[in-house]
C-alpha cells in the first residue's frame, strides 16, 4: 500500500477498511467479495475524482512524493550497459548528479540526471538531490564527452534546488551552475530533458536547458519553491498554497507557456502508484525525441536550442 498524502485521507480510510475485511475474509469463512469489490470501485472513483482536479500545491505535494521512480529506478528499466562516470576532476564526486554511458533502447546515450534516494541512508548519500558544485562540474565534463564523441544527451531533472550550504557557496556554485548551463547550450548533440520529479530552481535548469523538454502530468518545475516564494512575498511559507498557484509551475501550465514541449501522464493516481508503467511511458517519449533530432546537424541542434531559450525570455517580456 503507498504512503498517503495529506489530501488523500478519504482514499486511504477506504483503502484501510478494505484491508481490515481482506483480513477477514482470509481469517474465516466469511464470503465479503462483493463488500470489497463495492469499496474498491468507491475508492478508485474518488482516486479519479481526487486526482482529476488537483491544485497546483497538490502536485507539488505528489511531485515530491517520496516512493516516485527515481533516477536509478530509470536507468535499472530503461538503459542497457550502463558505465557510471563519476567526479569532476578537481575536488569530489557529488552523489547527488548521477551520469554515465549506456544505451537506450539500442541508442548510445549520455545519461545525467539528480538522485534523491529512496530511503534515509540513501537519501543522506544522495544530498536530497541538492547539488553541490562539483556535481555541476561534473556535469559539464560528461557534456563536453558527449559533445566530443557526438552523444546524444538525456538529462532526468528531480531535485528542490542546488545546495545552498557555505561550503557550496564558497566553492563556486552560482559559477558551477552557469557553465553546467552553458555547457547544455554549446552541446552539437540532440538534448533531451525530462522533468520527473521537482525542477527546483538554478539547480534544475542547469540539466535542463535542451533541445526538447518533457514533464510528467504531475511534477513541477519552477524558479523557486512555493515555500521559498511564500517566504519572500507574505514572510510565512504557510502562504505556500497561494504561491504555488501564482508561480504556474505545473506541465499543464509551462506547456501553455512554451517553457516545456511534452507532458507524459502518469498512471492514475500518480507515477509511485505505477513505476513500471511511468517509467516506461516517459521511456517513449524520450526515444521518439532523440530519433527525431538524430540525423540534424549538430549546429543546427545548437541554434534550435539557443532560439528556444532567447524566445522564452522575448514571451516572458512581451508579457
Amino acid at each position: 500500500m503507498p504512503t498517503f498524502l495529506d489530501f488523500e485521507k478519504p482514499i486511504a480510510e477506504l483503502e484501510g477498511k478494505i484491508a481490515e475485511l481482506r483480513h477477514l475474509a482470509n481469517a474465516g469463512d466469511m464470503n465479503i467479495a462483493e463488500e470489497i469489490a463495492r469499496l474498491q470501485a468507491k475508492a478508485e472513483k474518488l482516486l479519479r475524482q481526487t486526482y482529476g482536479k488537483l491544485s497546483a500545491w497538490q502536485k507539488t505535494q505528489v511531485a515530491r512524493h517520496q516512493e516516485r521512480p527515481h533516477f536509478f529506478d530509470y536507468v535499472e528499466q530503461l538503459i542497457d550497459d550502463y558505465v557510471p562516470l563519476a567526479g569532476d576532476r578537481s575536488f569530489a564526486d557529488d552523489r547527488a548528479i548521477q551520469g554515465g554511458l549506456g544505451r537506450l533502447r539500442g541508442i548510445p546515450v549520455l545519461l545525467l540526471g539528480h538522485e534523491k534516494g529512496s530511503d534515509t541512508a540513501t537519501r543522506v548519500r544522495h544530498n536530497f538531490g541538492m547539488a553541490k558544485p562539483e556535481g555541476y562540474r561534473k556535469a559539464v565534463r560528461l557534456l563536453e564527452l558527449a559533445d566530443r564523441f557526438h552523444l546524444p544527451v538525456v538529462t532526468l531533472v528531480d531535485t528542490p534546488g542546488a545546495y545552498p550550504g557555505v561550503e557550496a557557496e564558497a566553492r563556486g556554485q552560482a559559477e558551477a551552475i552557469a557553465r553546467s548551463i552553458e555547457a547544455c547550450l554549446k552541446v552539437k548533440s540532440p538534448v533531451v530533458s525530462a522533468i520527473i520529479g521537482e525542477g527546483g530552481s538554478g539547480g534544475a535548469i542547469a540539466l535542463a536547458a535542451a533541445n526538447h523538454i518533457i514533464m510528467l502530468e504531475h511534477s513541477v518545475y519552477s524558479v523557486i519553491s512555493p515555500e521559498g516564494c511564500a517566504s519572500i512575498l507574505w514572510r510565512s511559507a504557510e502562504n505556500a498554497q497561494d504561491a504555488a498557484e501564482a508561480l504556474k509551475l505545473t506541465a499543464g501550465d509551462l506547456k501553455s507557456l512554451g517553457v516545456i514541449d511534452e507532458i507524459v501522464a502518469e498512471p492514475l493516481g500518480g507515477a509511485h502508484r505505477g513505476k513500471e508503467q511511468t517509467i516506461a511511458a516517459l521511456g517513449d517519449a524520450i526515444e521518439r525525441a532523440v530519433q527525431a533530432m538524430q540525423a540534424q546537424d549538430g549546429t543546427v541542434l545548437r541554434e534550435q536550442r539557443r532560439d528556444k531559450f532567447l524566445e522564452m525570455g522575448r514571451r516572458g517580456l512581451a508579457a
